[in-house]
């Protein structure tokens, strides 16, 4: 049986990450997923957006790594020729009795380490976004975008350049313990298919499934993941915005905003929706409450050139009811089982962060660079 140094189970950004991290150590990397190809997840259905980091509590790992994972993106996106854009954001209070929420998230931000966040008035606000109308607002100049499928493939090209292997169509549904690591078990198999000395659960979506499924591993130390859709429309037509556009938080999400994508194209949303089973399906009804929201930003938009988009869903940990919780990358001491990790609720700003998660799990795991 082959044993070798790293197993990462999922090859979305965040598994993708990781194995990069440890080939460049000088390990032995596998990273497996279930589908045909890397990143068909939660990767692939998201905004884009390189996140500041203003809405995470202070002392938090999204806080801390969202904050070193933009620059460290931002970093490796310019290196490598990585299709992205520092956008700058605007957060907008419709009136003056949403102008408290803009104070709470600079207070938030600035908590966090987030120093340059800039107030505006109506009129400032007007000047950066002519067709925004709002009593006051916020200019995030950290925030920006990412070709998600550009950064996935040039991370998984480095990695393999360091000797790691991609493996598709191979789901992980089971991990036993054995004398060298770590028995892997590939599609429902009696047996392991191999053995890996150290393994990092980046499952997404399944993450809390292969952990229910791991030999030794307690319940406690596995939390109940819900799955929240999130729906986006997008615009058939030139926007005349250059900045991402959110409005004021509203409770459970960052209500629907304007984000662009590399080519200058608008998408609305997303909205939250508590589903039981992962299901990307979009309803064309939805298409009047979008169209509600996005007069909120863009009074002037078409209606007719508002069309249904794609759903993605983020792996929350906890309900509707429940606090907003954080990242977990729970390693052996949190659950005291050597040579695993388990990534747990990684939502956004999961794609910001993905370099700095990748960090901390192969610390969580004493992974050092070879001869160091």
């Amino acid at each position: 049986m082959r044993i070798i140094d790293t197993l990462v189970v999922g090859a979305g950004v965040i598994g993708i990450s990781v194995a990069r991290k440890f080939s460049i150590y000088g390990h032995e990397t596998i990273v497996i997923d279930g589908e045909e190809a890397f990143g068909t997840w939660t990767s692939a259905r998201n905004s884009e957006v390189i996140h500041a980091g203003l809405y995470y509590p202070p002392g938090s790992l999204k806080a801390a790594l969202c904050i070193q994972g933009r620059e460290l993106l931002y970093r490796y996106c310019s290196d490598r020729g990585v299709p992205h854009r520092r956008t700058g954001k605007i957060i907008f209070a419709a009136d003056a009795a949403q102008a408290a929420g803009l104070d709470a998230i600079l207070a938030t931000a600035a908590a966090a380490g987030v120093d340059d966040l800039r107030r505006l008035d109506a009129r400032e606000a007007a000047a950066l976004e002519p067709e925004l109308r709002c009593h006051a607002a916020l200019l995030s100049p950290s925030t920006g975008i990412v070709d998600s499928h550009g950064l996935m493939t040039a991370l998984l090209g480095e990695a393999t350049a360091h000797g790691a292997i991609f493996a598709a169509r191979s789901r992980a549904t089971r991990l036993t313990r054995h004398r060298d690591g770590w028995g892997v078990h590939i599609d429902g198999e009696a047996e392991p298919t191999l053995v890996a000395r150290r393994v990092v659960n980046a499952g997404g979506l399944a993450a809390h499934r292969l952990a229910r499924a791991t030999e030794g591993l307690a319940a406690e130390h596995v939390p109940d993941i819900r799955y929240a859709r999130g729906v986006y429309f997008t615009y058939a037509g030139k926007v005349p915005f250059r900045h991402l556009v959110y409005p004021v938080p509203v409770p459970g999400g960052l209500g629907t905003h304007l984000t662009l994508d590399m080519a200058g194209m608008a998408r609305f949303g997303p909205d939250v929706e508590w589903i039981d089973a992962v299901d990307y399906s979009v309803d064309p009804a939805r298409g009047a409450r979008f169209l509600a929201a996005a007069r909120l930003i863009w009074p002037g938009i078409d209606p007719d050139r508002l069309q249904p988009g794609y759903a993605g869903i983020r792996p929350k940990i906890g309900g509707p009811d429940a606090p907003v919780a954080d990242f977990r990358i729970d390693g052996p001491e949190r659950h005291g089982l050597p040579g695993l990790v388990n990534l747990f609720g990684i939502e956004s700003p999961g794609l910001t962060a993905s370099l700095a998660i990748a960090d901390l799990a192969a610390a969580r795991l004493g992974a050092r660079r070879a001869g160091s």
